[in-house]
């Protein structure tokens, strides 16, 4: 409970967070060539580029504000998040910037990067062996320590105001208004808490727009199984090896309702496709972005085969840099078992052909 003398602390709270969005420019959204798809224009949303490395900056902002504004967050409050590591790299940058205690609860098999980089902005690590574990954890380290579980899994879609302008949406298609389709055909993202899909999908609707929303998952994951048959809301088994999305359950804040179509994405093809585009395109990309291109590749096929024209959005969700000790690691794949060449030149052959084929 906040007292009332921790209403000027809040209101600083509040004003230091807004400064810091007000000196951070927008997000870029570069053009992909993609000559052998002529009329089909690609697009990456680069998320990696804010302050805190990726996409789930924006939603640990949203949090800090929503925690704030509800009167959950004190200047004693302790935070602790349940993360499989991006969203916990944010939160605990934003933790530092209010001089509040961050906890991060996380599976053991995060990438070593984004653990060091928790521990740069001052967070703390307490890992749990399996995904499914994190909730209850964090629930119970914070009622322990009279902090506050965050739940970005639950909030995440109420945090964000996808009727605003200092949203995704509204960004995206800010930036794509001069563009040759300007609307896009399509929209593809993951979903790890389905905030962000919830987002998009809620602005494509309130903007009374034609475009259509493209869920990338990965194969291990719940939702796209979910999304074919509303009775199935968990999955047992290994979790996929790409951080941040696909989940073993149904997140509170993930709406299917708000997706057209959904892939299920092999972590091979999501790391090969990675490392592709990283050369493609002369930046490091993540595993999770190498899972949207995949299911963008099949779409931009499909137009082609069509003879459709029009535009495909996706994000560059981090850096590749956070998984040199994993996705870009031979060694480390290889002691998993997981062959991504077959994946690697299936890639290689759509940005020579316009369609995605594996085998020769």
């Amino acid at each position: 409970m906040i007292t009332p003398c921790d209403r000027s602390w809040v209101s600083t709270a509040i004003q230091t967070i807004e400064a810091d969005f007000n000196r951070s420019s927008d997000t870029h959204l570069l053009r992909v060539p993609l000559p052998a798809a002529p009329g089909v224009e690609l697009y990456l949303k680069d998320e990696s580029t804010h302050p805190s490395g990726s996409l789930k900056h924006r939603l640990a902002r949203s949090l800090f504000l929503y925690g704030l504004c509800n009167g959950w967050i004190g200047q004693e409050t302790t935070i602790v998040e349940a993360s499989s590591g991006s969203t916990a790299v944010s939160e605990a940058y934003f933790a530092r910037m209010l001089g509040l205690r961050f906890i991060a609860v996380m599976p053991r098999s995060t990438s070593a990067e984004k653990i060091a980089q928790i521990a740069f902005y001052g967070g703390e690590s307490h890992f749990v062996d399996s995904p499914a574990e994190m909730y209850a954890e964090s629930a119970r380290l914070a009622e322990e320590l009279g902090g506050h579980y965050m739940d970005q899994f639950t909030y995440a879609e109420r945090a964000t105001d996808w009727r605003g302008n200092n949203n995704i949406a509204e960004s995206i298609f800010s930036q794509m208004s001069h563009e040759e389709h300007p609307v896009p055909s399509w929209i593809v993202v993951g979903a790890g808490t389905g905030g962000t899909s919830a987002t998009l999908g809620r602005y494509i609707r309130y903007r009374r727009l034609p475009t259509r929303l493209c869920l990338a998952d990965p194969e291990a994951s719940v939702f796209h199984r979910h999304l074919a048959d509303r009775a199935v809301c968990s999955v047992s088994g290994p979790p996929s090896v790409v951080e941040g999305i696909g989940r073993p359950r149904c997140e509170p804040s993930f709406v299917p309702e708000l997706i057209d179509r959904a892939y299920a994405v092999p972590d091979a093809a999501s790391i090969a496709t990675a490392r592709v585009l990283s050369r493609r395109i002369g930046r490091s990309c993540g595993g999770s972005t190498g899972t949207n291109l995949w299911a963008v590749a099949q779409i931009v096929g499909e137009m082609v085969q069509k003879g459709e024209t029009g535009s495909v959005v996706m994000l560059l969700c981090d850096s590749g840099e956070r998984y040199r000790s994993t996705h870009f690691d031979d060694a480390w794949l290889a002691s998993r078992g997981i062959d991504i060449k077959p994946a690697e030149e299936a890639m290689e052959r759509f940005f020579e052909t316009g369609i995605l084929r594996i085998g020769r």
